[in-house]
């Protein structure tokens, strides 16, 4: 493929939608299908919307969502990039009937060796994500070392910004439970904990 024509293929990348692996009410009870419906389907659609407006003609067209979070500075572009890769990421780490209820090989290996147990491991991300004030992410997320961290994240932020890659991510904005949990944020979150596909999980390490 010659320089131009990839040039020109850059030139008009738009951003998309994830795909679910699953059907809008695979989720229940832990989410609901009206909370994919307006969480993905209109949330998500929405950033998703914005960042294809605001990224032609500035320094950021033709480059990758994650080059974007890690590169931008705080802002429109920022925001919404941030939230159509923390999105992402989120909806695509769930599944209908999850394989196993807790990851396995390196990553069970890592979190042993970081945080003590997978039951302490548990109780830390679930601190994060329960006491973030105001609206983020919790995320567990891994080093260039290897070594496994959790972070909170405000709004849109991601764990690219500090150079880390991010492995598994809490949404804990009110969209994204209070159609099925009200104000019980704490009751969220530990419910996520029987929709992770930690196949998925593994393969982002």
């Amino acid at each position: 493929m010659n320089t131009l024509l990839m040039s020109l293929i850059l030139m008009t990348m738009t951003y998309q939608m994830p795909t679910l692996p699953y059907a809008n009410n695979a989720l229940e009870p832990v989410i609901s299908q009206q909370t994919i419906d307006f969480h993905y389907g209109k949330h998500l659609q929405t950033y998703v919307n914005n960042l294809n407006s605001l990224v032609p003609g500035t320094e950021f067209e033709g480059k990758t969502v994650e080059e974007i979070v890690a590169t931008a500075p705080d802002g429109a572009i920022f925001n919404n990039a941030g939230q159509v890769l923390n999105h992402t990421l989120y909806f695509l780490q769930f599944a209908h009937k999850p394989s196993k209820k807790e990851p396995t090989g390196k990553l069970a290996e890592a979190i042993k060796r970081d945080f003590g147990s997978f039951e302490n491991f548990k109780k830390e991300m679930n601190a994060a994500s329960v006491g973030l004030f105001g609206s983020g992410w919790g995320w567990l997320s891994v080093d260039k070392a290897g070594k496994l961290h959790i972070t909170k994240e405000a709004n849109g932020s991601n764990p690219l910004r500090a150079g880390l890659k991010p492995l598994l991510g809490f949404d804990v904005w009110e969209h994204s439970y209070y159609l099925d949990f009200q104000n019980r944020r704490a009751d969220h979150i530990n419910a996520l904990w029987d929709i992770i596909d930690w196949d998925v999980v593994e393969q982002r390490m």
